[in-house]
């Protein structure tokens, strides 16, 4: 499933129908949930409001495409996104305000339903993807409840199908299940029959055990030291991304642009996986890849990031709707690692020691290292992520299924990178500040990025084809 925005996502004009979860007035009602939010959504919920208090609305949905075949059933459709919704707890939980503290209320699966709307035709593209991303904004909202919204494209030969979430409620694991689930939910609900599944874990329960555990760290914790030292290391801020981004110290939060494209097919992804994965794999070729192309960029001596984990580590989790991700700091010495290679053994042994780091949520650590961190953009730091999504059930139809995760691109000062493995090779995407210089040593740095790639995959020496 290719990462994109809404404007590049294979958006053709039809019927638009809406669901949005019916307006419940139980949720005014509702009494505290006692298992509170986790860290990571309390940090994304309060940098929202921070920024609104600063007169800027910044929507940071994810969502996901896909078709379906044919002519659509909107009422089997609507059952398959009913039944879908309902399994995952996540989806009926939100936040509230007392005293300037956040408290949860979930509702039971039967005070909730799902509200159809009839929108009407769109016959121009254009007019259709300035409809969907602004119904996208305001439904999947941060500070409202609810906060998704589903959505059909309907035409005679097949039907677009569009979910947007606030990203408090899913990450993009979560949603690269969605296709294959909402296929099989459809058909069932086609045939008339329902789909035998055992329950699915919450990611309120989660959130719950994680910020319990995350409580007992203290500001003697060896993973808080590890972010005290790295956190000094970037003179008391959390890294950017390395390169030039054109801004100037203290201006306005930017608009931000995205940049996607295939780095390289499967064969040369799979070569370069095999020469890392001795080393652990394709995440540490890319950040080894991305440390020596910022060496030649700036001339810097170490590469500093923060690397995005997943917190699914129990089974129970892996079919979960939720934000289970957590952030890792990361430093390699690169003047003197010694090459590619050398680099590899260095990404090798420090995401082995900082793995553990990513079981504590940074919004704990950076409140026990004492520092007032007012989140002034909504991204924290800028990120390198890779994901071989192969794995997910369904991936080898995605093409077919014109299915893509979608990302919101707004405003922000920092870099985001996504680097993803699929069937047909590595995907590069990314957010970035709109601006000539930014995209200038954006540009610079995909493109570095597929030569090192390529030459892993291609060495000099290798015999020639045929």
């Amino acid at each position: 499933m290719r990462i994109t925005d809404v404007q590049r996502c294979e958006v053709r004009p039809g019927r638009v129908v809406e669901w949005v979860l019916r307006p419940v007035a139980a949720a005014t009602g509702a009494p505290d949930d006692a298992r509170p939010p986790a860290y990571l959504q309390e940090s994304h919920v309060r940098t929202a409001r921070s920024l609104r208090e600063d007169g800027l609305f910044v929507p940071t949905w994810l969502g996901v495409a896909f078709d379906l075949p044919g002519a659509v059933d909107l009422d089997a459709l609507e059952e398959a996104l009913r039944v879908w919704t309902l399994r995952h707890e996540t989806l009926r939980s939100g936040f509230r305000w007392e005293d300037g503290e956040m408290r949860r209320f979930t509702l039971d699966a039967d005070a909730v339903a799902l509200h159809r709307e009839d929108v009407g035709e769109f016959t121009d593209a254009d007019v259709l993807v300035q409809h969907l991303q602004d119904r996208f904004d305001v439904a999947a909202d941060t500070l409202t409840w609810p906060n998704f919204i589903y959505a059909a494209v309907a035409r005679e030969d097949s039907t677009s199908v569009y979910l947007a979430f606030d990203h408090s409620n899913v990450d993009a694991y979560s949603m690269y299940r969605v296709p294959a689930e909402l296929h099989e939910l459809y058909a069932a609900a086609l045939d008339g029959r329902t789909v035998d599944a055992a329950p699915i874990a919450s990611y309120v329960d989660f959130c719950a055990t994680e910020r319990a555990d995350a409580d007992e760290v203290d500001a003697d914790h060896p993973v808080v030291d590890r972010w005290r030292r790295f956190v000094a290391r970037c003179d008391g801020r959390m890294p950017n991304f390395p390169f030039d981004l054109g801004l100037a110290p203290g201006g306005p939060l930017p608009t931000q642009k995205s940049l996607h494209e295939m780095l390289v097919d499967d064969a040369d992804a799979a070569a370069f996986e095999r020469h890392c994965r001795p080393y652990g794999g394709s995440l540490v070729g890319v950040l080894a890849a991305t440390a020596l192309i910022m060496r030649e960029m700036t001339g810097d001596d170490v590469y500093r990031t923060v690397v995005p984990f997943h917190t699914r580590a129990k089974s129970r989790w892996s079919d979960s709707v939720g934000w289970y991700v957590g952030g890792v700091p990361v430093e390699l010495p690169v003047a003197t690692a010694g090459g590619f290679d050398g680099l590899l053994r260095a990404a090798q042994a420090e995401l082995r020691a900082s793995r553990p780091a990513s079981r504590v949520p940074v919004a704990r650590v950076l409140r026990l290292l004492g520092d007032d961190f007012r989140p002034t953009s909504p991204d924290l730091y800028s990120i390198v992520s890779f994901m071989d999504a192969r794995p997910t059930p369904g991936s080898e139809r995605w093409r077919d299924m014109k299915a893509y995760g979608l990302i919101r691109v707004s405003y922000g000062d920092q870099v985001c990178v996504w680097v993803t493995r699929l069937h047909e090779g590595l995907q590069f995407a990314c957010r970035y500040p709109d601006n000539d210089v930014a995209y200038k040593n954006i540009r610079l740095y995909v493109d570095r990025l597929r030569e090192v790639i390529l030459s892993v995959a291609r060495p000099a020496d290798a015999p020639a084809a045929g």
